[in-house]
């Protein structure tokens, strides 16, 4: 396929998996179940931040931590108690535990108590074409609370040359403008175009079959590549993109 056939094809892609139908496998669906801004940021956050491994499992345990929290998160997050903290311990998601999920707990209260929001943090250090910075910077923010060191390891660093999947899933999430319904697009001081692709094994093998990535690793690097090639396609939307090369590794086994 030359250029113009590429984008041809994954603009159809898109349009096929880029729809209301999408959200009943996806944990993007944990974020729709709340309607007040911080609650869907915070439900977000959470359940981006256990997406990997088996997606079933992933939402059955987004819905467990959401009801841990009585599903009000937001409200859990600002006003909990040791004893609230202490009944998240049954929890684990693969690698991450009731005492990470805790430790989320603090670092998102000190993000909301003297950060301004996720967003503020977000949007404070984005850079015109990239969020990458953002990310690092929030994660030394969010974890300026008393943690585990154990549990920074579920916040990537782009910095540190990570592809840092999970969180640009996220930022995916809040910030894409997206009329049909599955990114819910809340933050408004975040543009579009500074996304990166959420980058994991089923989009990077699809990508390098396209011919749009060449680097082996799911790396920072990949990420740049990729990226470059997406905003080439479509500058202002690039990670429309996500849906098309996780759709046809996942649903199409490209």
């Amino acid at each position: 396929m030359n250029q113009k056939e590429l984008k041809e094809f994954l603009d159809e892609k898109v349009i096929q998996y880029n729809n209301q139908d999408f959200i009943e496998s996806d944990p993007v669906q944990i974020p729709h179940l709340f309607t007040q801004k911080e609650d869907i940021e915070i439900a977000g956050f959470l359940s981006a931040s256990i997406a990997w491994g088996n997606r079933k499992m992933i939402i059955k345990n987004s819905h467990k931590m959401m009801e841990l929290m009585g599903n009000t998160p937001y409200d859990f997050v600002m006003s909990h108690s040791d004893e609230d903290l202490a009944k998240l311990e049954t929890f684990v998601h693969r690698t991450f535990n009731g005492h990470d999920f805790a430790g989320f707990i603090k670092g998102l209260k000190h993000i909301y108590q003297n950060h301004n929001g996720l967003e503020n943090v977000f949007a404070k250090n984005q850079e015109k074409d990239s969020l990458q910075k953002s990310i690092s910077e929030f994660k030394k923010i969010f974890f300026e609370t008393d943690h585990l060191a154990r549990t920074q390891k579920h916040i990537s660093d782009p910095l540190n040359n990570s592809a840092a999947k999970r969180i640009n899933m996220y930022l995916r999430w809040m910030v894409r403008q997206d009329a049909k319904g599955v990114d819910l697009g809340i933050w408004k001081t975040i543009s579009p175009s500074a996304l990166s692709c959420p980058l994991d094994v089923h989009s990077g093998n699809v990508a390098r079959k396209l011919g749009i990535l060449s680097r082996k690793q799911n790396d920072a690097k990949a990420l740049a590549e990729l990226d470059l090639a997406l905003r080439k396609m479509d500058a202002s939307d690039p990670v429309k993109y996500d849906f098309a090369l996780f759709g046809l590794g996942v649903f199409e086994g490209f």
